[in-house]
């Protein structure tokens, strides 16, 4: 088989899914008898103090015998983040004024974001 036609049926169908620095890479592709499975890659985007930057790639094969379970566990899992943690992203990493305050002794720890780069306006001034 010509390396062409290879490319070709490697590229059966993908998505792509940008959050952030990191990309997600959803693709199906074909054994070499011509069964498809699925890639999921991770690459994230990492920069140097100098400017320049480098990737890191995770990559995970999934195939057919393991969709059902895969997509089972995935949406318990998923199910369990919302339910017990809601939509709201709270990340030091997801947002920029990330502050964390800690309690005295036996306390639980509260985590706010930090609003003193918000400018106070009164509507009468605008």
């Amino acid at each position: 088989m010509r390396e062409h036609d290879m490319l070709e049926k490697e590229e059966i169908f993908s998505k792509v899914l940008r959050a952030g620095r990191r990309t997600y890479f959803f693709d199906v592709r074909a054994t070499k008898a011509d069964d498809y499975y699925i890639t999921i890659t991770e690459s994230k985007k990492f920069t140097e103090e100098d400017g320049s930057f480098h990737f890191k790639k995770h990559k995970i094969y999934l195939y057919k015998e393991d969709f059902t379970a895969f997509r089972e566990i995935l949406d318990e899992m998923t199910e369990y983040v919302l339910s017990n943690k809601g939509e709201e992203v709270i990340s030091e990493r997801h947002q920029k004024d990330f502050r964390r305050l800690f309690g005295e002794k036996g306390e639980e720890a509260v985590t706010i974001a930090a609003t003193e780069s918000f400018t106070d306006v009164d509507f009468d001034d605008i």
